[in-house]
């Protein structure tokens, strides 16, 4: 919470002190403090800044002072969490991808299933239609196939045979031109989150090679390169304060809770 914003007497109890000393409130308290004194719900940055300092002031023993974490895994942390923001950009390119191809071109989901790799977004970008597909030479398909690692004859061949055989869902060029469009729109997205997710994972493992604890993780049964720097971001350089697996659990949020409310627990 800025400080800035703080005005009135907390601030001038504050001046006494020489320095300020960083203590991390969770959202969801300082929401329900606020609460408890603004039942409307009125809400504005002055207001939760003068309740932010007053909860430290009057409950200091409720807060442990921020011990940031080193350079290194701030940026894991960050890497990570960015990751994560264009896991779920592919997710939705993803999504809207296989919705538009229903409307018009099926058949690509038969021949791949997933759509979220570069042999997709190369084959939309150059059969984008049924049409045009069909009317490749068996040749060509079988060259484009094999380029992409594929080389498996008979899962080519019987590709290349739907290709073949199939027949549009629909030749309405109102449906089919717009759909075409779209396709390519979500492919040229799709090919450049898919590449900036390439880049981010190498990135992540550059930076967890270079703290000394991430051969600990490496070592886990199941973490490889995917998983094992996402352990050691989540647990932390500060691993003191976890005294067991359930205050971890407590820490992450998935620890189970019990509530009481009269006989019913």
């Amino acid at each position: 919470m800025a400080l800035e914003f703080a005005k009135g007497p907390i601030v001038a109890a504050l001046q006494k002190y020489e320095f300020f000393v960083l203590f991390p409130i969770n959202p969801l308290a300082l929401a329900r403090y606020r609460e408890a004194f603004k039942p409307s719900r009125a809400k504005d940055d002055p207001t939760d800044a003068e309740l932010a300092l007053d909860l430290l002031l009057h409950h200091p023993e409720r807060f442990a002072p921020l011990k940031p974490q080193s350079a290194l895994m701030r940026s894991l942390l960050t890497l990570i969490e960015q990751r994560r923001e264009l896991v779920d950009d592919k997710t939705s390119f993803t999504d809207r991808l296989g919705n538009t191809l229903k409307q018009y071109y099926p058949q690509v989901l038969e021949l791949f299933g997933k759509l979220d790799n570069l042999m997709v977004c190369d084959f939309l970008a150059r059969w984008p239609t049924l049409e045009v597909a069909r009317r490749a030479h068996r040749s060509k398909l079988q060259q484009f196939f094999c380029a992409h690692n594929c080389r498996r004859a008979a899962l080519n061949e019987a590709r290349i045979n739907t290709i073949k055989t199939a027949e549009a869902l629909t030749e309405e060029p109102a449906i089919v031109t717009p759909c075409r469009l779209h396709v390519l729109a979500l492919v040229e997205q799709l090919r450049i989150t898919l590449a900036a997710i390439e880049r981010f994972d190498a990135q992540i493992e550059a930076v967890a090679n270079e703290i000394p604890d991430y051969r600990i993780f490496r070592a886990l049964p199941g973490a490889g390169p995917g998983l094992a720097p996402r352990l050691m971001a989540a647990f932390g350089e500060q691993r003191e304060r976890f005294q067991s697996a359930a205050a971890l659990q407590m820490y992450a949020g998935i620890a189970s809770v019990t509530e009481h409310s009269g006989k019913k627990s």
